[in-house]
């Protein structure tokens, strides 16, 4: 199945960061919050970009930016992007993970240039250890449609194990610290210093 959809950018930033003890949308590692800055690189390279949000994060979301509130029929991660699927059924969704510092328009631009429409989905991954990046990849909507029956079928709730078990194309992106996640303290200051050297 080849699809043909456009593309829309989300930013996932309705998680709790209890690892890190602060939302992590909101650290101003570029001097604005993180969910904004991501979501304008997201603008400057897709169709439409949007901040996938939960409820009560809404009234504190400026109304300059699009939103899609996390509806809460699935967990983790699956959360955010199906819930956008849900509203935009026939869109491939450039999906970003609100915990990537270091992600610049160059690796976003890298990634949307190797997309393979014919595949699940095409994502980053590290060459030293080459697994897909859910929350670094494109979804194509019919991967999105099967995602949604893995779940309900009981198969678990981990979006990148859908890909290692679907097709996937691996994109190794030229500066692999682009995929840097800050999760933690210790991984705030570490993406601090690369951002600072």
């Amino acid at each position: 199945m080849t699809s043909n959809a456009k593309i829309y950018g989300l930013v996932l930033s309705g998680g709790k960061s209890t690892r890190m003890g602060q939302d992590k949308g909101l650290i101003a590692y570029h001097g604005i919050p993180q969910r904004e800055y991501l979501y304008h690189l997201l603008h400057s390279v897709c169709d439409k970009a949007f901040l996938s949000v939960r409820s009560d994060q809404l009234n504190e979301i400026s109304n300059d930016f699009n939103t899609i509130r996390d509806k809460d029929e699935f967990k983790g991660p699956y959360n955010g992007l199906l819930s956008a699927h849900g509203q935009f059924s026939e869109i491939a969704w450039l999906v970003l993970a609100c915990d990537l510092p270091l992600m610049d328009k160059m690796a976003l631009e890298e990634l949307i240039a190797a997309r393979d429409t014919s595949k699940m989905a095409t994502a980053f991954a590290d060459k030293t250890n080459p697994l897909p990046e859910p929350l670094c990849a494109i979804w194509e909507p019919h991967a999105l449609e099967i995602s949604m029956a893995y779940l309900r079928a009981g198969n678990g709730t981990c979006p990148r194990k859908f890909l290692i078990n679907n097709d996937v194309k691996l994109v190794f992106p030229e500066h692999t610290d682009v995929l840097l996640n800050a999760n933690s303290e210790v991984e705030y200051k570490e993406a601090l210093l690369r951002l600072t050297s």
